[in-house]
């Protein structure tokens, strides 16, 4: 007979403290959700989601979440204000990806996960020809419309201090 033992409380698993968001704006991009039931649209929808991760990337005045980080949340229902927590950031970019016959159609939302409010939504159509040069506009166009929402933002958040002038030293601060 194997013998059984109880683990006391003291030793279980402690749900880790919120991380501090970072002094700049702060994004996740969640893997997007395979609504057609295709399995091979996961391969599209991931490959969509690590293509915006790295354009982000490229703002050096964004600090963008790793896509092992965000990844760890795939195929799960998550509480977006708990992700913001765990990750340490302000906005989180979701999607779902829907086949239909030889055309895609791809949805985003950009969401503050202080407020849970929405900041930006949109959705893109695609033929699937050339699956490559959809990716590459669907990254283009998400990428072009949520970086100037999140500028707009960050005005905002700065903005009740009633100094127009705090605003405009912030961007006299940015690197050119």
């Amino acid at each position: 007979m194997a013998a059984t033992f109880e683990v006391p409380d003291a030793l279980l698993p402690v749900d880790p403290k919120p991380l501090a968001l970072p002094d700049k704006p702060s994004i996740a991009v969640l893997p997007f959700q395979n609504m057609s039931g295709d399995p091979e649209q996961d391969y599209f929808a991931d490959g969509v989601v690590e293509d915006i991760i790295t354009a982000l990337s490229r703002f050096k005045s964004l600090f963008v979440i790793a896509r092992n980080s965000s990844f760890t949340y795939k195929g799960k229902a998550v509480d977006i204000k708990q992700v913001g927590r765990e990750l340490g950031v302000r906005y989180v970019l979701e999607g779902s990806v829907r086949e239909a016959g030889s055309r895609l159609r791809i949805a985003g939302q950009l969401i503050d996960v202080t407020t849970s409010a929405h900041l930006w939504a949109d959705r893109f159509d695609g033929a699937l020809e050339d699956i490559f040069d959809l990716q590459d506009k669907v990254t283009q166009q998400v990428v072009g419309a949520i970086a100037p929402e999140l500028e707009r933002a960050e005005i905002e958040r700065a903005r009740p201090t009633g100094s127009v002038d705090a605003v405009t030293e912030y961007y006299r601060g940015l690197p050119s």
